[in-house]
């Protein structure tokens, strides 16, 4: 095991991108704070770990905005100091809008977008006291353009990227990083619990999800680029091509995506 001083904080932690990045981090010896909505499924997350006398579990709701300063606070009690937030936590998406009603847009701005933030803003004195820190924002190819079914999920991710490049532009000098990782089809249960049009959970996945990049590989690959302090990496197989058709041709993007039969 590695000699690591390093406290991360992962939201989200309870299953999928967040449990494989805490058994990875954990194998470095990093101390970690594991948050989610979940108490059950933190704990047998952090019984999987490695070096689980330095695992922490912190329940977070993120649509709770009212709490984060004292989730903040106990978070950075545990340890006496909090070098790296990985906000991973977050809720996807399956209707077309026109069958989507409003409270479920709602819901996903509240969650992905809103409740990261309110998160990291209190987390952000923290940062400036210990005169250093790294945001994590795990967000999507879908924060870079958009795809039926995804609407208000792809809105909260886009959001999250405006934010966090002003986080980074205002704290560089203050010796604060921030990583955007733009994920596209990972093997997790985020298809699964996703939200249909009227509010209920999919509870089922889709095949782009079940071929998509083994989550891993994916974790892996995500804290190497952490470890390097990358500003924003994208991950996963085709669909990350979309990210330079947007760049090169809107129009070309457009067509070649509703032509595609993932939904």
């Amino acid at each position: 095991m590695e000699k690591n001083n390093k406290i991360v904080w992962i939201t989200g932690a309870s299953s999928g991108i967040g449990a494989a990045l805490a058994k990875i981090y954990a194998d470095k010896g990093v101390k970690l704070i594991l948050s989610s909505r979940r108490l059950a499924a933190l704990e047998q997350v952090k019984s999987e770990c490695k070096n689980s006398k330095n695992i922490k579990i912190l329940p977070v709701d993120l649509s709770d905005f009212d709490a984060a300063p004292a989730k903040v606070q106990k978070a950075f009690d545990f340890f006496g100091k909090i070098d790296i937030l990985i906000n991973n936590a977050g809720v996807s998406q399956r209707s077309y809008i026109a069958d989507t009603r409003f409270d479920v847009f709602k819901k996903l701005i509240e969650i992905n977008y809103l409740g990261t933030i309110a998160l990291s803003k209190a987390l952000l004195p923290f940062f400036l006291q210990q005169e250093g820190g790294h945001y994590v924002v795990v967000s999507s190819v879908m924060g870079k353009y958009g795809a039926p079914f995804r609407s208000g999920y792809a809105a909260a991710k886009h959001a999250l990227h405006g934010f966090f490049d002003v986080m980074r532009m205002e704290h560089q000098k203050d010796n604060i990083n921030v990583t955007m990782i733009c994920p596209g089809f990972i093997r997790t249960p985020i298809a699964m619990n996703s939200l249909k049009g009227d509010g209920s959970v999919l509870g089922e996945n889709d095949q782009a999800t079940r071929k998509g990049m083994l989550v891993e590989n994916f974790a892996r690959k995500m804290v190497r680029s952490v470890d390097q302090k990358k500003w924003e990496v994208s991950f996963g197989g085709k669909e990350r091509l979309g990210l330079l058709l947007k760049r090169l041709s809107n129009k070309l993007l457009h067509n070649i995506v509703i032509r595609s039969k993932v939904r």
